[in-house]
């Protein structure tokens, strides 16, 4: 008799998230809604990198902030290790929380520049009353050690470190309650290309070492192969493909998906000018459709 299949760690289903649009001086009233996310479902076994990617807009990041209830979804489920996050009340919500935790894009704006190195790797434990001060300490340390940053450095601040090295102590941050979900949110996007293959080995070691589940966000088609599993494609607010990574890079199916292809770079000038060719057609056929 085979073993039932484990469920998976993530379940999103029929996300939506829609903001107002307001307008009036004196009174204010609510005139249309921008659907950020519509209608939008895809699952994460755990251990697995499901990368999401689209253009600026798409609702990519959206969707990450709602299913770390950062932001709060208009309708739809979203489930997390079988509990429904939705519904959660604060404590509950704070509770489960400890299970998932955020890279964000910008590690200069993330970091709290009054605030040294040490004590904001710490701060996720503070926050959840976690072992004592000299248990933390050792936690940091550890912590900033496994991410490859000199530990000897938790007394200085943020601005005196580059994108790269403040990008490390975002992810040790992170790690800092040994989560089970990590949100990726464009985590390189902000950083030189050497340094952004640095942070995404450092991801892929991280992810092996402590069997950790991505979700990663990002515009870029080809960082996104290198990481993921499998992809998820945004457009508008809606999820319109999904598939293994290898598998939608090599055929995809939607227009929209061979226009992100083609704005990945290769090393030939010719076919570099093709692609570009073929992209400005797809992309006057998209608008017209």
């Amino acid at each position: 008799m085979s073993a039932s299949p484990k469920p998976p760690l993530l379940e999103v289903s029929n996300l939506l998230k829609h903001f107002p649009v307001r307008s009036g001086i004196l009174i204010e009233r609510t005139v249309d809604h921008v659907k950020a996310v519509d209608d939008v479902s895809f699952e994460i076994a755990e251990g697995e990198t499901l990368g999401l990617v689209g253009e600026s807009g798409s609702g990519k990041s959206t969707t990450g902030y709602c299913v770390l209830q950062l932001l709060k979804p208009t309708s739809g489920s979203i489930r997390f290790q079988g509990e429904e996050l939705t519904t959660l009340g604060r404590e509950e919500l704070r509770r489960m929380r400890r299970e998932m935790q955020i890279v964000f894009q910008d590690p200069y704006a993330s970091l709290d520049p009054r605030m040294t190195v040490g004590d904001i790797v710490a701060e996720p434990l503070v926050v959840h009353s976690i072992g004592s001060r000299r248990d933390r300490t050792l936690r940091v340390r550890e912590l900033l050690d496994v991410v490859g940053f000199d530990p000897g450095f938790t007394n200085r601040y943020p601005h005196e470190f580059s994108g790269g090295q403040r990008q490390r102590i975002g992810i040790a941050r992170a790690l800092a309650l040994s989560p089970k979900l990590v949100v990726c949110d464009e985590p390189v996007s902000a950083l030189d290309v050497s340094i952004q293959a640095q942070i995404l080995n450092l991801l892929k070691d991280l992810q092996q070492d402590f069997g950790l589940t991505y979700l990663f966000i990002a515009h870029d088609l080809a960082v996104v192969r290198s990481m993921s599993d499998r992809i998820a494609v945004m457009n508008k607010g809606k999820l319109i493909e999904i598939g293994p990574a290898e598998e939608l890079y090599a055929a995809p199916r939607e227009d929209y998906t061979k226009a992100l292809l083609s704005a990945v770079p290769i090393p030939d000038p010719r076919a570099m000018k093709e692609r570009k060719a073929a992209r400005r057609k797809l992309r006057h056929a998209l608008a017209e459709g």
